[in-house]
């Protein structure tokens, strides 16, 4: 039995595509692509804008370039795997490469989920205490809000992650995806998962969770401190500053809350269900929210105008 398990353990994995729909990868990677490339081209131009322009360089900004740069981390970190499994069938991982794949894309959902509460902190700062704005956020606090996201992301993950090594594979090495989840993972190991299987609910709870309740208290306070100001025009222009935050938060949370329902009771649902919804959960954050933000918010549809009215002026 140990050298079966010996043999096994150095096994790589296998990723799966759409079981039953291997002759259509190539036309199923075809929306996939258009989705990444989107996904790059919106958040890497949002990164750019942000870097170039300093009519941009403020908190609010800082903050939504932390949500660019995360989304495209995660879209940078499952794409390889999932365009190598439908293109070319290369299914393929070492354990390193998987465990390695599994704790990016976790921790970037838990950045995710932080730097939604630190922009709704921005705006809790904005409307509720507008004179102390620019000293209470200054560049060095948002340097450290940041930090202290990425910290708290790559540290609450590294235990499950680390323990992946130390367990024996004997089952079966076929993944549920494209690419690598914890949870995919310790399905295959031969071994005592008990804290992997609950050290994750933990985290949920503590973390996004908790960040979910905190966003949502503060917006009720914006709200009563909106509902205070005299003028109707001076409300509706406080509120207009959160809808596109909102809107990410709901992209978001409800993504999330729709990948858990289908987990947790959709037992009896095709494969293809899950598989679908988890390319749901990876692609429409990172998709929507550059969308959301160029469209709601006027300083960056400006500095979008004059980046593309700039070769015909030249002309």
């Amino acid at each position: 039995m140990p050298a079966m398990w010996l043999n096994n353990m150095t096994s790589p994995f296998l990723l799966s595509g759409f079981p039953g729909l291997e002759k259509a990868h190539h036309l199923i990677s075809i929306p996939l692509l258009v989705a990444y490339m989107s996904i790059i081209l919106g958040n890497g131009t949002l990164l750019f804008l942000i870097r170039d322009d300093h009519n941009l360089h403020e908190p609010m900004y800082y903050f939504l370039a932390m949500l660019a740069a995360t989304d495209l981390g995660v879209t940078l970190t499952t794409m390889p795997t999932v365009l190598a499994v439908l293109w070319l069938n290369h299914r393929e991982i070492g354990h390193a490469a998987c465990f390695s794949q599994a704790y990016f894309i976790h921790t970037l959902s838990i950045v995710e989920s932080g730097v939604l509460l630190a922009m709704a902190y921005d705006r809790f700062i904005a409307i509720c205490k507008p004179l102390r704005y620019t000293s209470i956020l200054t560049d060095t606090r948002v340097m450290k809000i940041g930090v202290g996201i990425l910290t708290r992301a790559a540290l609450s993950i590294m235990p499950i992650i680390i323990r992946l090594h130390w367990f024996p594979y004997c089952r079966s090495h076929e993944l549920f995806h494209a690419f690598c989840l914890h949870q995919d993972v310790i399905k295959l190991a031969c071994a005592d998962v008990t804290f992997n299987r609950l050290y994750p609910v933990v985290v949920v709870f503590t973390m996004v969770l908790l960040d979910f309740f905190i966003i949502f208290f503060s917006y009720v306070l914006i709200l009563r401190t909106v509902m205070g100001i005299a003028s109707r025009v001076e409300r509706a222009k406080a509120l207009n500053t959160c809808v596109s935050h909102i809107c990410c938060i709901l992209v978001f949370y409800i993504t999330v809350v729709g990948l858990t329902f289908i987990h947790r009771f959709g037992k009896h649902t095709p494969h293809v269900v899950h598989i679908t919804m988890s390319y749901i959960y990876f692609l429409f954050p990172p998709f929507m929210n550059p969308v959301i933000y160029s469209i709601k918010v006027k300083q960056i549809q400006m500095v979008l105008l004059r980046l593309f009215s700039l070769p015909s002026s030249r002309e």
